[in-house]
């Protein structure tokens, strides 16, 4: 009988090779039994590749190792990932960034709360309160809110941080086919999920966006140093969002007909 990986997270990686940590990946599926990762390696010019390699041969079955032909961005990277946790027979599947801002010790509570709440994803949210340990740089908080609200407002939805690179989700139909097909946008891919989701709810009906997604507040997280988002990239960010809001409305008015 095989190794049952009942939960397989995919961490996509493009020159990763000064920031992966392959010890604490091989000590968490030591950890835990069910637990396995899909390791992504989007075209990464020189390091990357052989150190996912290393942990897949370290890993006794429990770590899996691909590279795509070329960069192809996170995006992608990060839906052939879950396409493959899919056919690797994973019941939960989610992705989770390189640099472990969110330390890995989140994605048993969020397994926890996915199947203790019959949920379809559970997502992590970077929420400054007392007592958690949120540390981002000032300009990257503020412009993450500027870049929060705009996402909720072109969803249409409550959610407070769409972006957070910690994403877990049940095996669903519906969460199968929002990962069917290339996503339309290159930055803020995470809410063109949402807006996949909101569609498949409003033409099949068999997901409730609001009912069955949880955003699970982090006590902690690091703004991890060498993070590829950079300021020159916002305004496209921003008319990624604002093209997604018209297609968005388009789309609900259209259902409404």
């Amino acid at each position: 009988m095989g190794i049952v990986r009942k939960t397989l997270i995919v961490v996509p990686c493009y020159d990763e090779a000064q920031r992966l940590e392959p010890a604490r990946f091989l000590e968490a599926v030591e950890r835990e039994p069910s637990l396995g990762f899909v390791m992504v390696d989007d075209g990464s010019k020189a390091g990357t590749r052989s150190i996912l390699e290393s942990m897949r041969d370290a890993s006794k079955g429990r770590i899996e190792a691909f590279s795509l032909e070329r960069n192809q961005g996170k995006a992608e990277a990060v839906r052939r990932g879950v396409l493959r946790a899919f056919e690797l027979g994973a019941e939960i599947a989610g992705y989770w960034d390189a640099d472990l801002a969110t330390p890995l010790e989140y994605i048993t509570r969020f397994v926890q709360r996915l199947e203790e709440d019959h949920l379809v994803m559970v997502f992590g949210s970077r929420v400054r309160l007392l007592g958690h340990h949120v540390e981002r740089k000032a300009i990257r908080h503020y412009i993450g809110r500027g870049f929060g609200t705009l996402a909720a407002l072109a969803l249409g939805l409550p959610v407070y941080d769409t972006q957070c690179g910690a994403k877990i989700f049940a095996a669903t139909p519906a969460i199968r086919s929002a990962f069917g097909q290339p996503c339309e946008l290159v930055w803020a891919f995470d809410v063109g999920l949402f807006s996949r989701l909101l569609r498949r709810q409003a033409e099949v009906g068999d997901i409730d966006v609001v009912g069955q997604c949880a955003e699970f507040p982090l006590k902690e997280w690091r703004d991890a140093p060498g993070s590829k988002l950079t300021l020159k990239l916002f305004p496209g960010i921003a008319l990624e969002l604002a093209k997604l809001y018209v297609t968005t409305r388009a789309a609900a008015r259209s259902h409404r007909r």
